[in-house]
């Protein structure tokens, strides 16, 4: 019932999503958005259903099936057969029509399973493949997860860099006007005042490709929400404070538990299908039993008056009894592929959990890595940034000149981006962590 709801819920909300306004968003808020609606948990959830009602189709092979059925046929000419003339000697074959004109027949029958091995090892079987299902769309409302926050971090670190260029580019303004004013006096060389123009130039078109690249992030973020394109977002989470909570510093210190993955859990799942499987195929060697029930009426006469009779009626029930004796080695042989077929699992299984561990250990050295360069790199921009507006100083003072103005604002804008840059890959460190955690 729970399954057919959020079925509905989907398909109603993909009727609406044209009509959809302005979204105000948190980064919790995304995820949550992306793990009811993004397309991959739409198309995971449609699968889920497909998969129940799968299972719902197995379970009605061992209930009773009823089935009706009907005929009717009208010779035009009705067969003669020729028999011996049993009552004299002339003449010796006599013709005899044994059939009449019109036949009518309405039957119906219940056939029910009484006894299967297989189908029984399949009732077992749907609760795991039951299982299996809702594991493989928690992995996808997981994946959803990841990629909303990742979207949702790379929108304001593009953001994040739109701004740090707007702050340089009131002082770079300033030091170009004065130089312009400079030169009209004579008191500086025109190479000084181009020297700042071409770098003021060059700032404004890094800004622009950076809002443009916040704006494919925006794009794409609304891809992954399920959102249709150019549906006005705004992001309520400061990038500041998201890069300074203590929960996101804490993840490399996070305890791991391999068994408690979604990864681990459809390994385990995959071991126990795999177990049942083999108990089906052991279950082929037992005998079948099934039964039946059938009633008819039947119409016969030289015209065609059914509503009138006669109408002759027959019942009949009976079992029938399948039992396996030989199959020329077929039987034994999808035991074997059956237990290969487990033996296969539970290494996929530790498989999984090793590389569980290994990514994990692996995304710790990573995200270690990306703290540290972020850390620098943020001191190293600070550090470039006050360097920039004491030379800005001296040179609106005269004691300095346009050419160690650019390259102090050139050291600056290089700062900048290689602090996005690590500010980017921290983020998106910190959600790889939580994927390898699986804390969602």
């Amino acid at each position: 019932m729970r399954r057919t709801l959020a079925v509905a819920t989907l398909l109603a909300l993909a009727a609406c999503l044209h009509a959809q306004g302005p979204v105000s968003l948190s980064l919790k808020a995304a995820m949550d958005m992306a793990a009811q609606q993004s397309y991959s948990v739409q198309y995971s959830t449609l699968e889920a259903a497909k998969a129940e009602s799968k299972i719902k189709e197995t379970l009605g092979m061992g209930l009773p099936q009823v089935s009706a059925s009907g005929s009717l046929n009208n010779y035009l000419k009705v067969p003669t057969s020729v028999i011996p003339n049993f009552f004299g000697d002339d003449p010796k074959t006599i013709e005899i029509q044994f059939g009449i004109p019109w036949t009518m027949t309405g039957a119906v029958q219940l056939n029910q399973l009484l006894f299967d091995g297989t189908y029984l090892v399949g009732l077992k079987a749907t609760r795991e493949v039951k299982e299996k299902t809702a594991l493989d769309l928690e992995k996808a409302q997981h994946e959803a997860r990841t990629q909303a926050a990742k979207a949702y971090l790379t929108v304001l670190a593009a953001e994040e860099g739109v701004r740090l260029l707007g702050e340089g580019l009131p002082i770079l303004e300033k030091s170009a006007s004065d130089a312009n004013a400079m030169l009209e006096q004579g008191f500086m060389e025109s190479t000084d005042v181009d020297r700042l123009t071409i770098q003021l130039a060059d700032t404004r078109n890094q800004q622009r490709n950076l809002q443009q690249q916040a704006n494919v992030a925006r794009a794409y973020l609304s891809l992954v929400l399920g959102l249709p394109t150019g549906t006005p977002v705004t992001l309520t989470d400061p990038l500041n404070l998201l890069m300074d909570d203590p929960a996101q510093k804490a993840l490399t210190e996070q305890a791991f538990n391999a068994e408690q993955h979604v990864e681990d859990k459809q390994a385990s799942s995959l071991v126990r299908i795999s177990e049942l499987q083999m108990r089906a195929q052991k279950a082929a060697y037992l005998p079948q039993l099934n039964g039946f029930i059938n009633y008819q009426q039947q119409f016969n006469g030289e015209k065609f008056t059914p509503g009138d009779g006669p109408w002759f009626p027959a019942s009949l029930w009976g079992i029938s009894l399948n039992v396996p004796i030989f199959s020329s080695g077929m039987r034994h042989n999808r035991v074997k592929q059956a237990q290969l077929d487990i033996q296969e699992a539970e290494v996929n299984l530790k498989g999984t959990q090793q590389r569980l561990l290994t990514e994990h250990l692996q995304q710790q050295a990573v995200l270690r890595s990306a703290q540290d360069s972020y850390e620098t790199a943020k001191a190293n921009m600070d550090l470039a940034q006050r360097i920039f507006e004491r030379t800005s100083i001296k040179f609106t003072e005269g004691v300095g000149s346009s050419f160690e103005l650019t390259q102090e604002h050139a050291n600056y804008l290089a700062a900048q981006q290689n602090y996005i840059q690590r500010t980017v890959d921290l983020l998106q460190a910190r959600e790889e962590m939580r994927k390898a955690l699986d804390l969602y």
